[in-house]
């Protein structure tokens, strides 16, 4: 699913009912904890959270005219997904989230490489992902971003 909405309260305002409390909630903490430096905006119908270009110039190597991005959040038909390329990224982040979220969850971390995804959101950690949300700087990010194209 997904949205034309062009700014992020559109997209929020869009959402089902069942839906917009859950996402707002997240957005707020995305932009509560974020470090300093990520930008909201839009992206391939989500909602984004980007290191500018005025601070990576570069952009994407996919493609250079969109921003580097960290992490957006969706609601997709089926549930709601929070996607974090730092987990993607780094091991250790990602082995630091696998074994917190039993401390915060009884069901079953249902995730892909970077893509965490919530059935029933009424089991959404928020914080924890208040936590996961904190974890990543901009100049880590760009760090690590680099690292892996340099790698291949």
């Amino acid at each position: 699913m997904q949205s034309k909405a062009a700014t992020p309260d559109q997209y929020i305002a869009e959402l089902p009912e069942e839906r917009k409390e859950a996402m707002q909630r997240l957005r707020d903490l995305a932009l509560e904890k974020m470090p300093k430096g990520y930008k909201e905006t839009m992206g391939y119908g989500m909602l984004c959270y980007v290191v500018p270009k005025e601070t990576y110039p570069d952009g994407y190597h996919v493609d250079p005219s969109l921003p580097l991005g960290l992490m957006s959040i969706a609601s997709q038909k089926n549930f709601i997904a929070v996607y974090h390329m730092g987990m993607y990224g780094d091991p250790k982040l990602l082995e630091w989230f696998v074994s917190e979220y039993p401390k915060h969850c009884k069901n079953k971390l249902d995730m892909g490489k970077s893509c965490i995804r919530f059935k029933n959101i009424k089991n959404i950690p928020f914080d924890l992902l208040g936590e996961l949300f904190s974890k990543v700087t901009v100049d880590q990010f760009i760090e690590m971003y680099e690292s892996h194209l340099k790698n291949k």
